[in-house]
């Protein structure tokens, strides 16, 4: 067993932070479009948790954010001239499209890959899959950049794998670690991957949702599981229950959460909890774990509660004294069966012994919480060694990424800026100062 620390890899929200609604399914996101939205706080939201965090002794680092408005997205679909024109044409044709080019959605960065541990491969090395996202036309761009920021940082070969996107089509629908938990004994040792799935392309007898989409397959996640050379007693496929997709929980970490070997999760999380559990159960015993399963009933919070306050898109971290911290949006504060389940969570003497809350309300309007804003990537000391220093997160980045987005963003950005080509001007400049001051020069195709 090799000494491993969890590194979260936080979303920087990037100058064009705003409020689309693109996303069918996502409550939050939809019930808040076109609002006006406020790019800066957003960022310095975003940026506050990451520094609470590595100030209590959590590894944490960033994700930069994707280039916007995306112009190839906008010039494969017919619009043309310079860049202006090209917004101008958009705007007046279809600003659906254009709200599409500018969305926001890569700061969930819990969407921007699968990632296994070395632990868990076959080769020895980590391994990431950037998610293909191919459900919505908005996200359906962002693996390229993904997979580039990925290389970029994790780019020694004798540790990392950065794979492509799987093929984008419905059958391999794949959105990440939203849809994959990880369990085990410690993050250095082999752990029980756990995938869970939405539907079944190739079986259309197979349960599925009827008024949201299932965004994930189980075709997908069992080809993330071979490109990453998983062992299969060590990974274990859950169905999701269709009819919570269908209260609009859109990804698993909308209802579940696990972190070492506890899993927190809502009763009507999985289309088939017993069976579920059992084959977790099973899997970890084969790694020496024993899973501590800590099950919320809907008597005690309703799906719509859940779902209000993001209570399962929470993270858990594991503390130094072997206890785990629960990092909590602050509207879970403010539900009150959420507030009161979450004080006798505490008060239980279980795994979970302290609540850590964020206001991160710019990101919660737009339909993602604190689970939704990390990507979970557990390094051995080697491999935190070999990947790019300049993400991760310091006293110094922190002032000097509160100074850039100071002196780069908005504090109000209305639908109708997206048709702005200052706006695009404005993006272009704070992400090459951006990457000069991550050491990542080339990361973006400007």
């Amino acid at each position: 067993m090799r000494n491993a620390r969890e590194f979260n890899f936080d979303g920087l929200v990037g100058p064009s932070h705003n409020y689309a609604g693109l996303s069918f399914g996502n409550v939050a996101s939809f019930s808040n479009v076109k609002s006006a939205s406020n790019p800066k706080l957003a960022a310095l939201q975003g940026l506050a948790k990451m520094r609470a965090l590595a100030a209590r002794g959590f590894a944490q680092a960033l994700l930069p954010p994707q280039d916007r408005p995306n112009f190839r997205l906008l010039r494969s679909v017919g619009f043309s001239g310079s860049d202006a024109d090209v917004l101008a044409q958009a705007w007046k044709a279809s600003p659906v499209i254009l709200a599409c080019a500018w969305s926001a959605s890569p700061m969930w960065t819990a969407n921007a890959a699968t990632v296994s541990p070395s632990a868990d491969s076959g080769d020895g090395r980590s391994h990431f899959t950037p998610a293909n996202l191919n459900n919505k036309l908005h996200r359906a761009f962002e693996h390229s950049q993904s997979a580039r920021s990925l290389r970029a940082i994790f780019g020694d070969e004798r540790h990392f794998a950065v794979h492509d996107a799987l093929p984008g089509t419905p059958a391999f629908g794949d959105e990440g670690a939203a849809n994959h938990t990880r369990l085990c004994a410690s993050h250095g040792a082999a752990a029980v991957e756990m995938f869970v799935y939405g539907r079944v392309e190739f079986d259309a007898s197979a349960p599925a949702p009827k008024r949201y989409p299932a965004r994930q397959t189980l075709e997908a996640s069992q080809a993330v599981a071979r490109l990453h050379g998983l062992a299969d007693e060590r990974t274990v496929y859950i169905q999701q229950n269709p009819e919570v997709i269908d209260q609009g929980v859109f990804h698993n970490d909308v209802i579940a959460v696990g972190n070492g070997n506890v899993l927190f999760y809502h009763e009507q999380a999985f289309a088939d909890e017993a069976r579920g559990l059992a084959r977790l159960r099973g899997a970890m015993a084969g790694v020496g774990a024993e899973l501590e399963a800590i099950r919320v009933d809907t008597k005690q919070v309703a799906v719509a509660d859940a779902v209000a306050s993001y209570l399962f898109n929470s993270q858990l971290l594991s503390k130094a004294d072997g206890k785990m911290a629960l990092v909590i949006p602050q509207e879970c504060q403010e539900n009150a069966a959420v507030a009161n389940y979450l004080q006798g969570l505490v008060a239980s003497g279980g795994a979970v012994d302290e609540l850590i809350h964020f206001d991160l309300r710019q990101s919660m309007r737009n339909g993602g919480g604190p689970a939704c804003l990390r990507l979970r990537v557990a390094l051995n000391d080697a491999e935190a060694a070999a990947m790019h220093q300049g993400v991760v997160m310091t006293e110094a980045l922190y002032h000097t990424l509160v100074a850039w987005v100071e002196k780069h963003y908005r504090d109000r950005l209305e639908p109708q800026d997206l048709a702005d080509p200052a706006l695009a001007l404005e993006v272009h400049a704070a992400l090459e100062e951006l990457s000069r001051i991550l050491g990542l020069p080339g990361l973006y195709a400007l």
